[in-house]
């Protein structure tokens, strides 16, 4: 193979095994209800199979740039993979609701381990003009898998048994090893670092607090409790106190370094916003499809298909637009698209078309697409490539939290806003949701609104290399 299909065999190689995970994710969302019935648990017990992948996940992508670096970022890659693969069987021929949550913690790890590493072997393969492209295509797995999840997901759990929800990602798994071990270029691994056991015990222990209480607070009732309140300051805490100490080490868990770098800090900012209005929009759009409009599921998974598809296309163009002109065309572009979609939801009413919708949600995936992975690329690309890994995990992980902060925060307006207009104001249950929605698209509007003038600031290479 040339010099370009080496590059490209990278990119498909990491897609198989990260797809994979994505889909599997979201195709166990809409399938919680039958697993409740078929291992007789109520929903705070089967919403475990969620959260527990989250919160390991999350306390595993600290330590994963540390493992890329000292043992080599492929090997890394594989070994999340293979584990990723255990934890399906395991999922599989699991008999109890606890056998299952084993089986997703596994997963969690192994997506733990995956996830920053993808980005960083990608970013190896590529130089740094043509990594916006690369990095497009790779984000196009993350957009789609999560609008064919949920009806994937559908099918398998109607017409088979539903341990065929964890069979399913078998095959995909076994065949991005089989790409993973041929194609993924190996690193060399930096035997001189050194494990910062101190540190990664305070992390993880911050992190999964923090995540914990994130992934309870998608059920309103628990939202709000004093207990839950006071894990979650503990958790702050304990990232605080993790932050001073590595700031004092030589050879930290991670290189707190690449927040020097203003690009990468604009780039997490933006990242971010974009993250909140990519969940609130798969969070309270369903509701405002079932509850507001009464719609069926079938329209509802219709809605999002489409705008993934323009995200995904959005995304590689605006990687050709970031190696060419840099990330203040393109970013800041996305953005103001992705804050007049939020804006546009939150002035819809009861006689708003189905096709309205849908034109609205395909402009919201037309932001996402150039605000997201573009600003991830410029990003990284700002820091120095032996950080990548660093950098990349550090990405991961504040995606995920303010990502699940994000729904944590529109759950709990949701429902407290639809209360109040019921009781106070005496709506109905569609009027009163349908107030209430428009309101929080409102605020993810503003949210995302705040972060376009960081956009503006972000540096492509070009302006980089001069400095």
């Amino acid at each position: 193979m040339g010099k370009l299909d080496q590059k490209w065999l990278v990119v498909i190689s990491v897609i198989t095994g990260t797809f994979t995970v994505i889909l599997n994710n979201s195709m166990l969302n809409p399938v919680l209800p039958e697993l409740m019935k078929i291992f007789d648990t109520d929903a705070v017990g089967v919403s475990w199979i969620l959260t527990i992948f989250m919160i390991s996940m999350g306390m595993t992508m600290p330590v994963t740039g540390f493992l890329g670096d000292r043992y080599g970022k492929k090997k890394i890659y594989i070994i999340g993979l293979s584990l990723f693969a255990f934890g399906s069987l395991l999922g599989a021929v699991s008999q109890w609701l606890s056998m299952v949550i084993a089986a997703r913690t596994i997963q969690g790890i192994a997506g733990g381990l995956m996830m920053p590493n993808a980005m960083a072997l990608i970013f190896q393969a590529f130089p740094r003009n043509e990594r916006g492209y690369a990095v497009g295509i790779y984000g196009v797995s993350a957009m789609v898998a999560p609008a064919i999840g949920p009806t994937i997901g559908g099918i398998i759990a109607e017409n088979f048994a539903w341990y065929f929800l964890f069979l399913f990602n078998l095959p995909f798994a076994f065949l991005g090893i089989y790409f993973s071990t041929k194609y993924l270029i190996s690193t060399k691994p930096d035997l001189s670092r050194v494990f910062d056991w101190k540190g990664f015990v305070i992390i993880t222990a911050g992190v999964g607090a923090v995540l914990y209480v994130l992934g309870q607070g998608r059920n309103f009732e628990h939202a709000l409790s004093w207990m839950n309140l006071g894990i979650f300051i503990i958790g702050l805490i304990l990232i605080i106190v993790f932050i001073k100490y590595e700031l004092k080490l030589e050879s930290p868990l991670l290189e707190l370094s690449v927040f020097k770098v203003k690009t990468y800090r604009y780039s997490i900012i933006a990242t971010s916003a974009a993250s909140i209005g990519l969940f609130a929009n798969l969070f309270l759009l369903p509701y405002l499809v079932q509850e507001a409009f009464e719609w069926s599921l079938v329209k509802t998974g219709l809605l999002f298909l489409p705008s993934a598809l323009a995200s995904g296309a959005f995304m590689t163009l605006g990687g050709r637009i970031l190696d060419r002109k840099g990330p203040k065309l393109v970013v800041p572009t996305g953005l103001i698209i992705l804050t007049f979609a939020s804006l546009m939801f939150g002035f819809v009413d009861l006689s708003t078309s189905y096709w309205m919708l849908l034109a609205i949600n395909i402009i919201h995936g037309l932001g996402l697409g150039f605000g997201n992975m573009p600003a991830t690329t410029a990003g990284m690309n700002a820091i120095p490539d032996h950080l990548v890994a660093q950098g990349s995990a550090m990405n991961n992980l504040i995606r995920q939290i303010s990502s699940s902060l994000g729904i944590v925060i529109f759950s709990v307006y949701y429902e407290i806003r639809r209360g109040q207009y019921m009781l106070f104001d005496e709506l109905s249950v569609q009027e009163a949701t349908l107030q209430a929605i428009n309101e929080a698209f409102i605020l993810v509007a503003i949210i995302v609104a705040i972060s376009i003038p960081f956009a503006y600031k972000m540096k492509g290479i070009q302006e980089l290399e001069k400095e």
